[in-house]
């Protein structure tokens, strides 16, 4: 355990802000995005740059102390923070560097998607993220990357070229494809397992602007609208893309209001297509059943990534619960129906993700995702701001887990998933898992980083 001068020793060498209990703003900076998470850490370290970074590591490893790594600080289990350890916070390390001629963007740890939107539309590009824009570019990186880019793009995991990163031991390294070529196939999918990565190098695409956003039908068109999305989805051209949702209707615009707090069904659309081609490609879509609610149209691709940000700000409760599903047959479309009639609160909802297109065109051994062969990654989410229904929302989210996961491909996608044990996260890496252990072993024998979904060198 650490000593008064080692303490003073590492204060003093650190450029960014040490916070303890004690200090002022300590409980307002152990706050994560889920409010559901209530832990004390003993230090939160902001991190200015990098040699913060390793003296923080150095200072936990030569302590025994726990280490937890918080980037953008969506986490849905809270895996940011822990009890009486260190948080190595990286918000303060934020920036972006776009090459344009090369098509390539260089983002700080601690940088949001909207940072790196707001950086790489100014040319025209864009690189694959998730769907709400204030998610941190390194937790939603290294678990994976699902978003609306994800079947014209692939994975945000497929763009990234290469990482730097200090690992257990304190030292600082690149990994890409032609450094430390082991890490790098680590990292891409590994979480925060091995090192606290402070710079991510994408490759950029071409798309400015994009034809999206929601269609709404009522659940009693469910059943019909799910098998019609999956048979779609199974056929698309890699530029349209389109996430299945149950949701309740925000009381506001731009949903009409007659619609407000209506339970509905909905898909999420995406075409990166020409514009020019964008109502043709929509003709069949909306001639199979008249959506209630249609607010599908051309949209700045920042704008497309940024649309659900209001509805979901930092500071709710959520609840969350995943799986891959290969098919959404007759009972499972049953199951789902039932669930969605029940929707707790406004915010709860279940999304269906594709995953295949440029995505399924991964080697499953490239990199740590096994379930390339997977059609959709499923998530249930319960959410609401009031702690007085947590147990609703988790009650709701387990149950309906519960009925659906006798249908799933095994494992889920380690963003979408809190602490459910080491089986589940071993079930989640299929086949790659092994590797992912001895690689744990080789460049964190020790286990230094264990706050995440651990892969456990033992």
């Amino acid at each position: 355990m650490f000593n008064e001068a080692s303490l003073k020793e590492f204060r003093e060498g650190l450029r960014g802000n040490l916070l303890e209990p004690s200090d002022m703003g300590y409980d307002e900076a152990r706050k994560v995005y889920n409010a559901m998470i209530d832990k004390r850490p003993r230090f939160i370290v902001y991190c200015s740059d990098v040699a913060d970074i390793i003296r923080s590591v150095n200072f936990a490893r030569e302590n025994k102390i726990l280490i937890s790594i918080r980037s953008g600080g969506h986490n849905a289990g809270g895996l940011g923070i822990c009890d009486d350890g260190l948080v190595i916070d990286l918000s303060k390390i934020k920036y972006t560097r776009v090459d344009p001629e090369a098509k390539t963007i260089v983002v700080g740890g601690g940088s949001t998607w909207a940072d790196v939107d707001h950086a790489t539309h100014v040319f025209g590009l864009a690189t694959p993220s998730g769907i709400i824009s204030t998610t941190g570019v390194g937790g939603l990186t290294l678990g994976g990357g699902i978003g609306h880019l994800t079947r014209k793009c692939g994975l945000s995991i497929d763009n990234l070229l290469s990482v730097d990163i200090v690992l257990a031991d304190g030292s600082f390294v690149t990994a890409n494809a032609n450094q430390n070529q082991d890490l790098f196939w680590a990292v891409r999918g590994g979480g925060g397992n091995f090192g606290v990565v402070t710079a991510f190098t994408f490759r950029l695409h071409p798309i400015d602007m994009v034809y999206a956003g929601p269609m709404l039908w009522e659940l009693s068109e469910a059943s019909d609208i799910i098998k019609w999305h999956q048979k779609l989805i199974k056929s698309a051209p890699d530029e349209l893309n389109g996430f299945f949702a149950f949701l309740t209707v925000p009381p506001g615009p731009p949903f009409p209001e007659h619609y407000h707090l209506k339970k509905m069904c909905g898909v999420i659309w995406t075409y990166t297509g020409p514009l020019e081609k964008a109502e043709e490609v929509f003709k069949p879509i909306r001639a199979f059943k008249k959506p209630a609610v249609d607010l599908v149209g051309p949209l700045p691709q920042p704008a497309l990534q940024g649309m659900f940000d209001a509805l979901y700000p930092k500071g709710l409760q959520w609840y969350w619960r995943a799986d891959f599903m290969n098919e959404i047959n007759d009972a499972a479309i049953a199951s789902h129906i039932k669930f969605a009639n029940t929707l707790p609160t406004l915010q709860s909802s279940m999304h269906l993700y594709p995953i295949n297109g440029a995505a399924a065109r991964i080697n499953k051994s490239d990199t740590t995702w096994y379930y390339r062969d997977a059609l959709f990654s499923m998530v249930i989410i319960g959410v609401d701001p009031d702690p007085v229904n947590k147990d609703k929302i988790s009650t709701w989210t387990k149950q309906y887990w519960e009925a659906l996961h006798p249908f799933s491909a095994g494992g889920a996608y380690l963003n979408f998933i809190g602490t459910e044990g080491e089986d589940r996260v071993k079930s989640s890496y299929g086949g790659n898992f092994e590797r992912l252990v001895s690689l744990k072993k080789k460049y964190d024998p020790d286990n230094l980083f264990r706050i995440n979904q651990n892969i456990n060198p033992a």
